[in-house]
């Protein structure tokens, strides 16, 4: 951070288990404590089971798709929905659901994974929807970004900076009011088509 010319003072850290509702709520408690609001959530968390065979999906224990599960789907709306009334509160809403092409694909031995992204993608897309229809007064701006190949600890083949998402990130956390809600995004900001997802017809910039 310091690198970045960013003061750490100015941050702060909360370990949370956020598969864990109450957890996830202390964090939330943590955060208004200190800032007194919430601007935006970036939910990026997942994880790929490895060791299921070459058929997870006909193959794998119960327990093991619990645990993909939990992390990948219900631990983003853990985080989401304990956001949103802060966020809320103050009349702008930004969350991005970090999702993966695996949401588009159907590649044999991740079956459980593909599965999983694709449920994230419903999820952005439908809270997005029953948000702009709870909160007709509010600027919503929900959206799905998906980032590509990246290295990060769970993919150590890439050669691609996982920060190579940040620009597009900030685009959309700090876009003006009437922006897109419940679209699907690549890094560079084209368009992914998803079920009824229609596409982002204006200049994100």
């Amino acid at each position: 951070m310091r690198r970045f010319g960013i003061d750490p003072t100015a941050c702060l850290i909360c370990p949370v288990d956020i598969t864990d509702p109450a957890d996830v709520e202390r964090a939330m408690t943590c955060i208004t404590d200190r800032f007194g609001a919430l601007d935006g959530v970036i939910a990026n968390a997942g994880t790929f089971l490895t060791g299921l065979g070459q058929w997870p999906l006909m193959d794998q224990d119960p327990a093991d798709w619990d645990r993909q599960f939990n992390l990948n789907v219900k631990a983003q709306w853990l985080v989401a929905r304990a956001g949103l009334p802060l966020m809320a509160a103050g009349g702008e809403t930004r969350i991005l659901f970090i999702t993966s092409e695996a949401g588009w694909a159907y590649t044999p031995s991740a079956g459980h994974y593909n599965v999983s992204k694709a449920a994230l993608n419903n999820l952005g897309a439908s809270l997005a929807a029953e948000c702009a229809d709870r909160y007709p007064d509010k600027d919503i701006q929900i959206n799905v970004v998906a980032p590509g190949e990246a290295r990060t600890e769970m993919n150590q083949g890439s050669d691609t900076s996982p920060y190579s998402l940040v620009s597009m990130a900030l685009i959309l956390l700090s876009h003006p009011r009437g922006g897109p809600n419940g679209r699907f995004f690549f890094k560079d900001g084209r368009h992914l088509a998803f079920a009824y997802a229609e596409p982002w017809d204006r200049p994100l910039m």
